[in-house]
């Protein structure tokens, strides 16, 4: 088990939350504690960069949507950036691929979007 760490920075869109080695039902809290010190713009994008995450239990996936309901409910938005293969498919398998805003990695969630689209 890799203890989880978690490391934040700001980003021009708003908050990015590091999430390094296992987030499961141990370690879970920890993420919802980070989340409760938040308080997000409207507008802003709640990055989570999953890159060093190693492992997702259930408990993980429900501290996910804990943050995207965060997000929605300051009218911000939530991006997952550099999702670990196997908890892509998990999301994929439970339908969440398509709940989640899903990035190849944090640098692209946090790109300036243009006008045009």
């Amino acid at each position: 088990m890799s203890p989880l760490t978690i490391t934040s920075r700001d980003a021009a869109t708003g908050p990015v939350l590091e999430i390094t080695g296992d987030l499961e039902y141990a370690t879970a809290p920890q993420l919802r504690n980070a989340l409760d010190d938040l308080t997000l713009a409207a507008g802003q994008l709640l990055v989570l960069d999953l890159s060093g995450m190693d492992f997702c239990d259930s408990s993980g996936i429900t501290t996910l949507l804990a943050a995207r309901n965060l997000a929605t409910e300051q009218n911000a938005a939530l991006a997952l950036a550099a999702v670990p293969p196997n908890t892509l498919r998990v999301l994929g398998i439970v339908g969440l691929d398509r709940v989640f805003t899903i990035h190849q990695d944090a640098s692209q969630a946090t790109a300036p979007r243009s006008a045009t689209g």
